[in-house]
């Protein structure tokens, strides 16, 4: 029994030691990444909007790459997909309320 105890607190360690250089790379970028928008990023949001805006009127999106259209329709794949797991999460079910 004292064996296992020992192999355990060996593997912990080990485990420890080999995750720590990842965790940190992760909280590195999530410290920035996750982070609330401050009110000196609130011009930069409208002007990009506005550009965005602008962009859908003047038919800018007509001359995107492959490559940049791809990941335009990924990323809002993606927020669609977040917003869906968020239903069902806030919903408690998958298929629609329980009455």
């Amino acid at each position: 029994m004292a064996s296992l105890a020992n192999k355990g607190s060996t593997l912990m360690a080990t485990l420890m030691t080999q995750a720590r250089p990842k965790l940190n790379v992760f909280m590195k970028y999530a410290k920035v990444e996750l982070t609330p928008p401050s009110p000196g990023d609130i011009p930069a949001i409208r002007d990009g909007i506005a550009r965005l805006i602008s962009g859908a009127r003047t038919g800018a999106w007509k001359n995107l790459t492959v490559r940049e259209a791809w990941l335009n329709t990924l990323i809002t794949m993606e927020v669609c997909f977040w917003f869906y797991a968020g239903e069902c999460i806030g919903k408690r079910h998958l298929v629609g309320y329980k009455v």
